[in-house]
């Protein structure tokens, strides 16, 4: 029996990815029985476009390139794919999610009807979350919360860090602000101390030079 579905699993958007039409329409269905959000492509380039990585547009150090804007039109919390599919197979999708700075954060499945451990040790090494035997059940669908939510998470905290950052910058400002006074302050008064230490030394020069009339009598007619 699969865990009881809640608001926040509705808020979940998963992107199913199998060139069998039967087995996409039962991921599909296990997903939504979870309440989950589903939305399911034939292909591993569909997926990638989906996702906003665009081939073509990659840069010299073959990183993968990512439209900012069609990424965060929908935002995916996972992926699930079948690992045999002709021209782009599950891993190599596998892969190039991983290999791309911008979406090497999402969490993906592998799923497959051939249980070939090196096929599933390889997946896993290469950052798959899971690997499910087909036919996948609602028991498997159950393990997939937890990547979800870890990764919902990590967006929730996006905007928390920049505001700390923020702060953090605002705090240097008003640090250096007041140690720029300080500064003034402690300027001024060692100019006060040395006009001060100038009048006296002043003051004593001009006593020095004074004549002095000790031991004269002054006469008057």
């Amino acid at each position: 029996m699969g865990i009881a579905a809640t608001d926040a699993d509705s808020q979940f958007h998963v992107l199913a990815v199998d060139d069998s039409l039967i087995d996409r329409k039962l991921i599909e269905r296990l997903l939504k029985t979870s309440s989950f959000q589903v939305t399911t492509v034939d292909s591993g380039s569909k997926a990638l476009e989906f996702l906003g990585w665009n081939e073509n547009e990659r840069n010299s150090t073959n990183e993968t390139f990512v439209s900012p804007q069609n990424h965060q039109e929908v935002e995916v919390n996972l992926v699930i794919t079948d690992y045999c599919m002709p021209g782009m197979t599950g891993y190599d999708l596998l892969k190039k999610i991983k290999e791309s700075s911008y979406l090497r954060n999402i969490p993906v499945v592998i799923m497959s009807s051939e249980n070939v451990p090196s096929r599933i040790t390889s997946c896993l090494e290469e950052g798959a979350e899971e690997f499910f035997l087909k036919p996948v059940r609602i028991s498997d669908v159950d393990k997939l919360r937890p990547y979800m939510t870890k990764t919902k998470c990590k967006s929730i905290e996006k905007p928390e860090k920049r505001e700390n950052i923020e702060s953090t910058h605002e705090t240097s400002e008003i640090h250096l602000q007041t140690t720029q006074t300080v500064q003034q302050i402690q300027q001024t008064v060692q100019a006060n101390n040395n006009n001060k230490r100038k009048s006296m030394d002043e003051g004593l020069t001009q006593d020095r030079t004074r004549p002095r009339y000790n031991g004269l009598t002054v006469m008057s007619n």
